[in-house]
Parts: structure tokens; sequence; C-alpha cells
């Protein structure tokens, strides 16, 4: 069983992320924190596997209980982290990324997410735990690359797991999403976010639909399906 720590300042709403990974397969609760300190000491002495982890608490910030189990030699310092929080900031994203997060998913959210993001870890979790020698395929998968599926020259793995990250997180947008909103969301450029799109729309991992305005060209519309 994979072991989670839940840290969210509200408690209801840690009460919603533990029911989640209650009900997931090979989960569970071994505690709830609801402030930075809370977080850090329950790391130490419940040694998770997995902390779930707000980035606005109370006293001490995600960002900095995150860099500070990084900067320990305790067994708490070997937990895995993914980060749930409201923040957007490309800024914030970026430090949680540096910081070893497994993942990021911004609230509100489809209930959905969470689960596939569970799963996705264990996955993970199981590959580690059982592979001694990997190969390729299996150090592409873990790092999230889709080894049976080269990029196109000009694309990176990095730029594309942004905007995978963008199009999943909002996945619940019934209509989908524009060139210019996945940009303004993931920091890029509208040409370099329809570049990523149209070729995601190449492997299937988009759906394409139009949307027809008063006059001029309709515009397309990018609705995550995810990988086969």
């Amino acid at each position: 069983m994979i072991r989670v720590l839940v840290v969210d300042d509200d408690f209801m709403v840690a009460r919603l992320h533990s029911t989640v990974v209650r009900r997931t397969p090979g989960f569970h609760v071994v505690g709830e924190a609801h402030s930075g300190r809370q977080a850090l000491a329950s790391a130490r002495e419940l040694r998770p596997d997995l902390i779930l982890l707000d980035i606005y608490l109370p006293d001490i910030g995600g960002l900095d209980v995150l860099r500070e189990l990084r900067g320990g030699d305790s067994p708490a310092a070997e937990a895995d982290v993914l980060v749930i929080t409201a923040a957007q900031e490309m800024d914030t994203i970026r430090a949680a990324l540096r910081g070893g997060s497994v993942h990021y998913i911004i609230k509100p959210f489809d209930v959905a997410l969470l689960e596939q993001r569970l799963r996705d870890y264990a996955r993970h979790h199981r590959v580690l735990a059982t592979t001694r020698a990997p190969g390729q395929e299996e150090v592409d998968r873990l790092f999230g690359a889709a080894a049976g599926a080269r990029l196109p020259k000009g694309l990176s793995d990095e730029t594309a797991g942004l905007v995978r990250d963008v199009l999943a997180v909002d996945a619940r947008e019934p209509d989908g999403l524009s060139a210019s909103e996945c940009a303004s969301r993931a920091g890029l450029s509208r040409v370099t976010a329809r570049r990523y799109l149209e070729h995601f729309a190449t492997t299937g991992e988009v759906t394409v639909s139009l949307r027809y305005g008063v006059a001029g060209r309709p515009e397309r519309r990018f609705h995550w399906v995810g990988r086969a």
C-alpha cells in the first residue's frame, strides 16, 4: 500500500482529498495536516510515500515545506510530493518542478483528475519497486516522455509536458481551450502553443472542434483526450 499524507489548511478539503485517496486501490491515508509545521512534523513521524501538498498554508508556505523536506536527511526527505493548490502563477509552478514535485493540480478540479494522477503515480511506484535495471522505454515512461512517439524537430519534451498539463487540468472545460488560452495558462507564445496543440491532434491526444463566431474563420478548440 502507498502511504499518503494529506496537507491542506481547509479541513473539509483535506477530508475530500483523503476520501479520494482511500477509494483509489493501492493507497492508504496515514494522516492529515493543516499547517506547514504540522506537515513537516507528520512527514517525519509517519514517513509517507506520497504527500498531497497545498501551497497556501497559514504558517509556512507549501513551497517552503517542499524545500525543507528536500533539504533534510531524514526519511521524510524521500517522500514524493504532489502539489494540489489554487496557485496558478508560473513562478510557483516552476518552483514546484524544481523541488521535485511529481505533479501539480490546480484547484478547483474534477475529482477524476486526482484519481488519474494517483493511478499514474501507482504505476511509477510499482516500476521503481520491482525493476532492477530498467531500459530506456521504462525510464522514458517514468520521466513522462512518450517512448514510442518522438516529437517532431523543434518541439521539446519539457514544453510538451507543460502543454499537456494545462490541457489535462482544464479537461473539465466543456468547450475545450483555444491556442491563445492554452498559451496564456502555460506562459508560452500563441504560435508555440499552437504547434504543440496541432501535434497532439495528430497523435490523438486531443480532439479538435470548431466554434463559429459572428465573422471570420471559425476558432479551433482543443479538447484533452490523453494518451492511448
